[in-house]
């Protein structure tokens, strides 16, 4: 998939391991598993490859979160997603393209 980061601060935290942002600041292992969930979205042709990974618990979301997707960082986070295909057919050529936009690092219990 090709991945988009809504926030600055998720985009550092995959890249480099920490943040400039002194509000979302999480512990080194944290850090770690959230980069590992991040490349496994990354990796994911489909998103039924995450199906997979147990360990992610990739699940669609619901209530006021309808149009969202999360897989598990641990027990007390994961990683809140959305996804967008785009598809073109041109005679010979199909080319199929999903983007996920990485929304948030968030504790599953607030």
């Amino acid at each position: 998939m090709i991945l988009n980061f809504e926030k600055e601060y998720l985009r550092q935290l995959y890249e480099t391991g920490t943040t400039s942002d002194k509000k979302h600041r999480f512990q080194p292992e944290i850090v770690r598993a959230y980069a590992k969930c991040v490349y496994r979205l990354e990796e994911a042709i489909v998103p039924e490859d995450l199906y997979k990974y147990q360990s992610l618990h990739f699940e669609a979301l619901v209530g006021d979160k309808k149009s969202l997707y999360s897989v598990r960082v641990n027990n007390q986070y994961r990683v809140e997603f959305s996804m967008s295909k785009v598809e073109l057919n041109q005679e010979t050529v199909e080319t199929k393209v999903t983007i996920c936009n990485i929304i948030e690092l968030s504790n599953h219990y607030i």
